[in-house]
């Protein structure tokens, strides 16, 4: 048995975001308009609405979320339309449940905070990704950083769900490359993950194994020309596709990483996803290997690996070495150049250990082992 739930409404295509007004007036006209530092795309998609903007710098804080919730309440949005990257969007959930809840934030924060559950919906809500990577427009959940905490997690509900989610993959052809290859690299994990995931199913299978071929084939492509709007548009619907399927099949040790350094450093989440992958990997088809060789989580990697090598006779083994070399075209740097110490690595080790992505990893990783991946990371 499995359960499957994403966003009310997906419109995905060339041009999408053009219809974006349209959407949004199904719910009101007073939009609080979720950005990153530069707002000059979105204005164009809104500016026939009465919009009041709300700029996220960073990745999403505590204290920005409050900040926004007051704005929201202040302007008497009507609803929230998030256009930007991952960390926009989230910021966007977070603000449209928590505007029509009492409370703040840490009273409903997973893992640090009191893990309430929310009362009520939130305001009618809207995302439309820039980058193609987070897949956050289709997922229930947002991530925050707690600085005092020095970690991220999850806001959580079923009523964080996008009423619409508008998917456009022109809006990505400015990406510069450092973000095309961070981001891509963060849909390849987030399709990968779930694939191997404790709770895989069939219906998330399909997207997991079609999004892992288009990132793959079209991942080298955009690196080498970022104006190749059909490898963009592939990659804007593999980010959907891993979106959908995190979401509904969970995630792993590589995510259980990447919510504690990235609220220990100021690093672009796909950035640390790609240091960690290929290791992450490696470690859990070790593991499999010698405590669970039976795992269907084996034959899973194994089909990860048939499709990066085109090789169907090769072993679950010679994914990561693919995996590797898509890391050196992508410029990934190590968990040391984006600022992690090896003094860090016990307490980051203790955090991801009680992670809420680590619960779905195939194969319950040792203190050692999760040591190893991380000092394999620096």
């Amino acid at each position: 048995m499995f359960e499957f739930a994403t966003a009310a409404r997906i419109v995905f295509g060339r041009g999408a975001a053009s219809g974006l007004v349209k959407i949004a007036r199904e719910f009101g006209s007073r939009a609080l308009v979720v950005t990153g530092r530069d707002r000059s795309r979105a204005e164009g998609a809104v500016q026939s609405l009465d919009c009041h903007w709300f700029a996220v710098t960073g990745e999403p804080t505590v204290q920005l979320i409050r900040e926004g919730v007051a704005q929201a309440r202040q302007s008497q949005a009507e609803l929230v339309i998030s256009i930007g990257g991952g960390s926009a969007i989230d910021a966007g959930k977070a603000i449209a449940i928590l505007a029509a809840n009492s409370g703040e934030p840490l009273d409903y924060l997973e893992v640090v905070g009191r893990g309430r559950s929310f009362d009520r919906p939130g305001l009618p809500y809207i995302a439309v990704p820039t980058t193609a990577g987070t897949g956050s427009e289709v997922t229930r959940n947002a991530v925050i950083g707690s600085p005092e905490h020095g970690v991220k997690a999850s806001l959580r509900s079923p009523w964080m769900l996008a009423r619409a989610a508008v998917v456009d993959p022109e809006l990505t052809l400015t990406l510069p490359r450092a973000v095309t290859a961070s981001t891509g690299l963060d849909a390849l994990t987030q399709l990968i993950e779930p694939y191997v995931s404790a709770r895989a199913n069939a219906m998330v299978d399909m997207f997991c194994l079609d999004g892992i071929r288009r990132v793959a084939a079209a991942l080298p492509r955009v690196l080498a020309d970022g104006s190749d709007i059909a490898a963009r548009e592939s990659m804007s619907f593999a980010s959907l596709l891993g979106g959908l399927s995190l979401a509904n099949a969970g995630l792993g040790v590589v995510h259980g990483f990447a919510a504690p350094i990235g609220g220990m450093i100021d690093a672009a989440h796909g950035a640390v996803c790609a240091a960690v992958l290929p290791h992450g990997m490696e470690a859990n088809i070790r593991a499999l290997r010698e405590r669970a060789p039976e795992s269907a989580a084996l034959q899973r990697y194994a089909g990860v690996a048939r499709i990066l090598t085109g090789d169907p006779s090769v072993s679950a083994e010679a994914a990561v070495p693919c995996i590797r070399e898509l890391c050196r075209e992508a410029g990934v740097l190590s968990l040391s150049a984006l600022g992690v110490r090896r003094q860090d690595v016990p307490g980051l080790v203790e955090k991801a250990a009680r992670a809420s992505s680590m619960k779905a990893n195939p194969i319950v990783l040792t203190g050692a082992e999760l040591t190893a991946v991380l000092e394999s990371s620096l």
